[in-house]
């Protein structure tokens, strides 16, 4: 979603496939620590959701599977705007994440749903574990924005201002099926290219709950 893009109440609101450099400010990447639930069964729920709604949605999403646990910014060596993560908020939460030694959890992935500007699968996670890993992330990089909405797997973004009753209509048609069971073992910091809306995700950083082990791939780098 582009900061101008607007619908009436009602409607879903429009994503438009162009640059925002008045966001990024040639910043090149954005970063996030996120759940990796790209695994064969989510993907073919994913790919089925992708079909049923293709008509609504903006061509050439190509985001990986993943839930959202905390936004961190745009990755840089030392920070000078607001929304920019440098090498100390890294540390600081990966800090932060040591000493909470999160376990590893299940969490079920089911129902299709849709927030205004994207179509989502509900993610239930019946132990509060995200919220846990959200409020440890903060604590380690406090006043950055976070993920605060409901847990969920985006399929896609809406093209256009569709009427949300028509939305909701189309949901609900979507054949139901049983949630799945996703184990979570560790949280992966990932990042997409500011300029491309939909752009597929990179790991740079991982961090593994059974060992407390930490990956780095210079995750900094340009």
């Amino acid at each position: 979603m582009g900061p101008d893009s607007l619908a009436p109440a009602g409607f879903t609101i429009p994503n438009v496939r162009r640059d925002f450099p008045e966001w990024h400010l040639g910043r090149p990447r954005y970063a996030l620590w996120a759940l990796d639930v790209d695994d064969p069964s989510v993907r073919q729920r994913v790919d089925a959701a992708q079909r049923h709604l293709a008509d609504l949605l903006l061509d050439g999403y190509r985001r990986q599977p993943h839930v959202t646990v905390d936004l961190c910014g745009f990755p840089c060596d030392s920070a000078r705007h607001a929304d920019d993560f440098g090498t100390e908020s890294l540390h600081a939460q990966l800090a932060a994440l040591r000493r909470a030694r999160p376990a590893p959890f299940e969490i079920g992935i089911g129902a299709l749903a849709s927030f205004a500007s994207a179509p989502y699968l509900a993610v239930h996670d019946a132990g509060g574990h995200i919220a846990a890993l959200r409020e440890c992330l903060a604590s380690g990089d406090p006043g950055k924005a976070d993920g605060r909405d409901a847990p969920h797997v985006t399929v896609g973004l809406y093209a256009d201002a569709w009427p949300m009753s028509a939305v909701q209509a189309r949901l609900r048609s979507f054949p139901a099926a049983e949630p799945l069971r996703v184990l979570v073992t560790g949280i992966s910091l990932m990042c997409y290219a500011a300029a491309e809306i939909g752009g597929p995700l990179t790991r740079i950083a991982a961090f593994d709950f059974a060992g407390g082990a930490q990956r780095l791939d210079d995750p900094f780098r340009a």
